[in-house]
């Protein structure tokens, strides 16, 4: 694989890291309940997958369900990135929005400057943000340094039109990774049309990620 391309692999239980590692990924983004599309994972689950030698993204997200959350929620949220800081997580993936669908900056902030040190993901909450470009420049302002995007589709690939657009206003200023129904016949179209250099999925057989299709698609990537 080009070493500008990145596989970051999301992962809802240890059997997945371990698959992960194996096909090749270089990152694993770490959560649990997939089947709610993921939850803040236990503490004896971020150890172990920390200690497996990969870098680990730890999900911050308390409950299922909407992005709009209240101050007890946020103050869960902060205690949950310091536990990943703790115990050495490479990075961690947050969020938040208003109501109305903006970004919400006050608990992001605070979410943020508890996460100093870390490299910081902006999740998929962005998916169903009201103006997404306007939620891009905010997002960059705030100090994040990648954002996890479907480009406002269902999937990747559908929305590599406003996947390119966000890569070309980000202009490097932060990383846009594509995520959502990425598998090893649409990863390499996905970068390559869009401009991106990072990718994200599942990569999922019988619920736990696969390291045969992990492979695959490190494979693709490696395509010239």
């Amino acid at each position: 694989m080009d070493e500008e391309l990145r596989l970051e692999v999301c992962c809802g239980d240890l059997q997945s890291v371990r698959a992960a590692i194996e096909g090749g990924a270089q990152r694993v983004e770490l959560c649990e309940a997939l089947d709610v599309d993921g939850l803040t994972p236990s503490e004896e689950m971020m150890e172990q997958a920390i200690g497996m030698g990969i870098p680990v993204q730890v999900l911050i997200r308390p409950r299922e369900g909407d992005f709009v959350y209240g101050k007890e929620e946020v103050a869960q949220m902060k205690h949950g990135v310091r536990l990943a800081k703790r115990l050495g997580a490479s990075g961690v993936v947050i969020g938040a929005l208003r109501s109305d669908g903006g970004i919400d900056e006050e608990a992001v902030g605070l979410l943020v400057e508890e996460a100093e040190g870390l490299s910081i993901t902006f999740h998929r909450a962005f998916d169903v943000c009201a103006r997404p470009m306007e939620a891009l420049e905010q997002i960059i302002a705030l100090g994040y340094h990648r954002l996890l995007t479907s480009g406002q589709a269902p999937s990747a690939e559908q929305g590599i039109p406003l996947i390119k657009k966000l890569v070309e206003q980000a202009a490097g200023r932060l990383i846009i990774m594509p995520g959502a129904g990425v598998n090893a016949g649409n990863a390499c179209r996905i970068l390559c049309e869009t401009g991106a250099n990072e990718i994200h999925g599942s990569l999922r057989r019988d619920g736990h990620t696969d390291a045969e299709i992990v492979c695959a698609v490190v494979r693709s990537l490696q395509q010239p």
